[in-house]
């Protein structure tokens, strides 16, 4: 009776550590620290035992080496030799093998989290042989390198999270992710206003009720002010600023002389973006090396692109310059 009890023991420890070994060094350490740091008590569990991965694994190899080995001793004590190897062989692939490694990949945080306790117990045990074995791996191998995704991966996993049901990630996040992802591979040249759509009024013009219409039909909410050529650009009429205004008063008492960022159309978003938000100019004018406008980006400009999304707001009837 004992001898059974033994072979059933020895049979779920075989299972146990063959389906440790798949599952806990299946798991990244990196996204088990990151896990941890958003609170996941598993995760907790489950880092400690599994940064030292060399560790872990020496450990649980020689837990199921010296397990396997014990089972076909005590099969040989019950059955002739090949016997014993049929019948351990079979043991130990269907119930030390298959059926732990197939629940342990797909339940690894859970049950190692459940089992670090046992873990630990057997890095104490063997660590006398398990360390410095693990010692010359690390020195050899080197540190574990975390799991490192392109962006393009990254897009990927979104757009795999947005399709799943389980996922907490919509249509509408997917959209913000991947144009956040994206934005900084674009120029300028892209998504600027070229020069023969950009809006624009001499500072010598008069306000008139033609010209109101006009800018209204428009619908731009900022408009560039230039003198004598739309290559010298002055500065920005915002219109909301004609309010009240008397009629046949110049554009150029209007218009807010304020500087203008001047960028070539090569220029990174990203780049420009970063531009934007330290100067708090949310307007820039692209030029050529001949200092002609080739055309104009606002901060507006690049947060479309990164939302995915054309920005209209109710003033809005096309497209904001």
């Amino acid at each position: 009776m004992l001898v059974y009890i033994s072979i059933i023991s020895l049979i779920l420890l075989s299972g146990l550590f063959s389906g440790l070994t798949l599952g806990l060094l299946g798991l990244d350490a990196a996204e088990l620290k990151r896990k941890m740091s958003l609170g996941n008590k598993d995760a907790e569990k489950v880092y400690h035992i599994r940064k030292r991965g060399n560790l872990l694994l020496c450990t649980l190899l020689l837990g199921n080496v010296w397990v396997n080995s014990t089972l076909a001793i005590f099969l040989g004590s019950m059955a002739s030799g090949a016997m014993a190897g049929i019948i351990a062989t079979g043991l130990i692939v269907i119930f030390g093998e298959i059926i732990p490694q197939a629940a342990f990949s797909r339940y690894a945080l859970q049950v190692g989290a459940k089992t670090a306790g046992l873990v630990r117990f057997f890095i104490i045990i063997l660590f006398p042989v398990c360390w410095p074995i693990a010692w010359v791996l690390d020195k050899v191998l080197g540190r574990e390198m975390p799991q490192i995704y392109s962006k393009k991966e990254l897009i990927k996993i979104i757009e795999e999270h947005e399709d799943a049901h389980e996922s907490g990630v919509d249509a509408d996040e997917e959209r913000i992710v991947t144009g956040a992802l994206t934005y900084s591979e674009k120029i300028v040249g892209e998504v600027m206003t070229e020069r023969e759509k950009v809006y624009a009024l001499d500072s010598t013009t008069l306000l008139t009720e033609e010209l109101i219409e006009e800018i209204k039909t428009k619908g731009f909410t900022r408009i560039p002010v230039y003198a004598d050529s739309i290559d010298q650009t002055l500065g920005v009429l915002y219109v909301k600023d004609l309010l009240n205004i008397p009629l046949r008063t110049p554009i150029k008492e209007l218009f807010k002389k304020e500087r203008m960022l001047q960028v070539s159309k090569e220029m990174k978003l990203d780049v420009l973006l970063a531009q934007f938000i330290k100067t708090q100019i949310h307007l820039a004018v692209v030029k050529d090396i001949r200092n002609r406008l080739e055309g104009v980006i606002s901060l507006e400009d690049i947060i479309e692109e990164i939302l995915n999304q054309e920005i209209v707001d109710e003033t809005d009837l096309h497209h904001v310059t």
